[in-house]
């Protein structure tokens, strides 16, 4: 059995077709791991999200804050993010099927046999891989629950950005989807940081990437992760972030968890001009 992993796809529907088929999967055997982003920027989400939908239980999906924002635009109506990219998915016949398939993914997958928690962006300081895996459990059942619309219309936002076990309803649930969905950067007290989105050595003084915090309490396992364009393929002990900007002309990048760590590349022409940080 073979499991991969693959970076931001974000629409990119032509390089992971073809990515796809290099790695030569085997339905029922193998399997694709989907650090999240997989719609908007690039020129084909709906087509993208059909084929990974289509993969059936050969593909596992962390959801990512793209992701969160259809979800949004779908089931909460006015909230404070465009259309954008997404219209062609939101126009669609099977919208409805799609939305709901996308709602039912997680937010944090743990596989304790291979050492490997895979999220979107990040993990905050305190937290362990199961404490991670329950608190996601948290909003995934909200996601998945009448009350999506509801908390969807409120999780845009940037605070409380410390974590406390004492939090409560919707601000603890907006804590645990920026934590997992958006972040890069934390303060020396554990508090998120949602502003920088540049390397680590061009970041203003205080601010650490969330892996490089010391006392992490996911130390001891493999975290693999996208979210973060401007930092490329990172190989290190126990880190794996595959986000490698595919949708802005970079690579889309799938890493084989198992075995002897096999890293693939697909070239991508870029659709979308990075912004300067």
């Amino acid at each position: 059995m073979a499991v991969y992993a693959i970076g931001d796809v974000q629409g990119c529907h032509k390089e992971l077709s073809r990515l796809l088929k290099r790695l030569k999967l085997e339905p029922g055997k193998d399997e694709v791991w989907f650090v999240g982003d997989l719609v908007n920027r690039g020129p084909k989400s709906l087509e993208t999200l059909r084929l990974v939908r289509d993969l059936g239980d050969t593909a596992v999906v962390t959801l990512g804050n793209h992701d969160l924002h259809l979800l949004a635009l779908a089931l909460a109506g006015d909230v404070p993010v465009s259309r954008g990219d997404l219209d062609t998915i939101l126009d669609a016949p099977d919208c409805d099927e799609l939305v709901d398939w996308l709602r039912r993914r997680p937010l944090a997958h743990y596989r304790p046999d291979l050492n490997t928690l895979m999220v979107h962006a990040g993990v905050t300081p305190q937290w362990d891989p199961l404490q991670t895996v329950r608190c996601a459990r948290e909003v995934e059942q909200v996601l998945r629950s009448d009350g999506a619309g509801k908390f969807l219309a409120a999780m845009y936002g940037s605070r409380p950005n410390l974590w406390d076990p004492g939090l409560r309803g919707l601000e603890r649930l907006r804590f645990i989807t920026n934590c997992l969905t958006r972040i890069r950067f934390v303060q020396a007290d554990g508090r998120l940081d949602f502003d920088q989105k540049g390397k680590p050595d061009a970041a203003p003084a205080g601010l650490t990437p969330w892996f490089e915090m010391p006392d992490r309490a996911t130390e001891s396992v493999r975290i693999v992760f996208g979210h973060w364009s401007t930092l490329g393929l990172l190989q290190r002990p126990g880190l794996l972030g595959l986000d490698t900007g595919c949708v802005w002309g970079g690579t889309l990048t799938a890493a084989r968890l198992t075995g002897p760590i096999r890293i693939v590349f697909e070239e991508s022409k870029g659709y979308k001009k990075p912004k300067s940080n």
